[in-house]
């Protein structure tokens, strides 16, 4: 797949994450996680904001009623986009700091999925976990390490996900009715030599396109056969993630960072950390879910 990579940011961040397309004004969202800032983008305007959020911001998603809903460093909080106030939503949720929220988004119901992980890198210590439109909290899985992409099948029967250090893309049977996941099996295999799966989405034609930490890379995955069907190359190691969006979800928005890259690492990829987009890709993205509570 050879298709024009562009950069849309210069404001480069350090922990790029989470690209999110908002139907509703026309613009991606993305964080810099460990800066703490909110990031926006007009692609019909040209115009680029950021929000100082004042701590570790993980994943953004929209809200049907208007304004964001955020995972933060310990929990969950809804943003104001006119008035930028942060407000948490309950108590936090980590009580131990050795953690921190990861990647998220919204599933078919409206609900939001994040996970998390450990900041030492220690595995096995997080947990996958679901904020319902009631503004209730449940626990969907422990023994997660670092928890990373999330989508869901067309039919709405299916979710996937990745859990970085398994190299791995699991599949759950997923109930739209009470969120509910069983029957965990693992549909893609991902080889060391593409890289690490981190943010992930999926096309309309139930393609998983994977971002790959290490890998200098998107790449386009059949989860029914497990086959790797292309690559997108990328002038950054650290992909982070990736999400169509613009007017007919045809423009792939990717994520990266410079976190724990040297002076000599930089000098080879000076655009580490900036958001990039394939425009007119090829390939149609899903709209995107929307927070119901």
């Amino acid at each position: 797949m050879a298709q024009i990579v562009e950069i849309i940011s210069e404001s480069v961040c350090q922990l790029g994450e989470g690209p999110v397309w908002d139907p509703l004004t026309e613009r991606i969202w993305w964080v810099d996680i460990v800066a703490g800032k909110l990031h926006s983008f007009f692609p019909n305007k040209n115009e680029h904001g950021v929000m100082n959020i004042g701590q570790m911001i993980s994943a953004v998603v929209v809200r049907e009623s208007g304004g964001l809903i955020a995972s933060l460093q310990d929990g969950f909080a809804f943003i104001d986009i006119i008035t930028q106030h942060v407000k948490s939503i309950g108590d936090p949720i980590l009580i131990d700091n050795t953690l921190r929220f990861n990647d998220g988004k919204c599933d078919p119901a409206g609900r939001f999925w994040a996970g998390t992980m450990a900041l030492n890198g220690e595995s096995g210590t997080g947990g996958l976990y679901t904020l319902q439109t009631d503004l209730s909290v449940s626990l969907k899985l422990t023994g997660v390490s670092c928890s990373n992409g999330l989508a869901w099948s067309q039919d709405n029967k299916t979710l996937y996900y990745i859990d970085t250090p398994t190299s791995q893309v699991v599949a759950f049977d997923y109930d739209i009715q009470d969120g509910s996941i069983r029957n965990k099996r693992t549909v893609i295999s991902i080889p060391e030599s593409e890289g690490f799966g981190d943010g992930m989405t999926i096309d309309n034609e139930g393609m998983l396109w994977i971002a790959c930490w290490g890998g200098w890379q998107v790449t386009r995955w059949n989860p029914v056969t497990g086959i790797l069907l292309g690559r997108i190359s990328l002038p950054v190691s650290k992909v982070t993630s990736c999400t169509f969006g613009g007017k007919d979800l045809s423009d792939l928005y990717v994520t990266s960072a410079r976190q724990g890259l040297n002076n000599d690492d930089l000098s080879q990829q000076p655009m580490a950390g900036s958001l990039f987009v394939i425009k007119n890709s090829g390939f149609t993205g899903l709209k995107p879910f929307t927070f119901n509570g």
